[in-house]
């Protein structure tokens, strides 16, 4: 089954975003990621929700909402009215996990789960059943254009393991240093979903990379 590909908008050109936006509109990519950083979490701050509303007008695909966020709970009413598809949570942010999968999937959203590159899989375990995804960091978080690193082909497989083990449903993606040499592995490893920053709005023609990228 060929990769979901899912460009993050991070990486867009702002000045340009609409075009860009458009340009992700007509091409094969699936969902459109939108990763949210508060500057405390990770250190970085991207964007809040007046520009997100203008991204969620202009995407006619499915809005893949990553926070990158302490108390990302507080947002669940400001995600769902973008007509977010998906919102995802750290790990790491989330000292009341399940409660807080709890209420994305009753909200209306497909409720995932990230893990950053120093955090293990087997932590997933009693969380693994109930969410829709789980996202790899295969960068440490907060900042777009960083090195592959490159543990987390393996951490693919142990993922891959362990949904297979307990019969979750769970899809897996993975983000950062996202190219078509490292896709490819990932995709070999078990990775159902890619997201693409620089790989894909850095490229000569971006919607070509993106079709690359879906034939992995």
């Amino acid at each position: 089954m060929k990769p979901i590909i899912a460009p993050s908008i991070l990486s867009a050109d702002f000045g340009y975003l609409a075009k860009d936006i458009e340009m992700v509109n007509r091409s094969e990519a699936e969902w459109v990621h939108i990763d949210i950083m508060d500057g405390v979490f990770v250190p970085n701050i991207s964007f809040g929700f007046p520009v997100l509303k203008y991204v969620a007008k202009l995407s006619r695909k499915p809005l893949d909402v990553h926070l990158m966020i302490v108390n990302p709970e507080k947002f669940i009413p400001e995600v769902k009215a973008l007509g977010a598809h998906t919102m995802n949570v750290h790990y790491e942010a989330c000292p009341h996990l399940h409660r807080v999968i709890q209420q994305i999937r009753e909200a209306g959203m497909q409720p995932a789960v990230t893990i950053n590159p120093a955090t293990p899989v087997a932590l997933l375990q009693d969380i693994i059943r109930d969410v829709y995804m789980v996202l790899i960091m295969s960068v440490n978080p907060g900042f777009g254009g960083q090195k592959f690193i490159e543990h987390s082909v393996e951490k693919v497989r142990e993922l891959r393991a362990l949904i297979e083990r307990t019969g979750s449903k769970a899809l897996i993606e993975v983000d950062g240093g996202v190219n078509l040499e490292t896709g490819a592995r990932l995709v070999e490893a078990g990775a159902d979903a890619l997201v693409a920053g620089n790989a894909v709005f850095a490229a000569p023609d971006p919607e070509a990379m993106i079709r690359q990228l879906h034939e992995l």
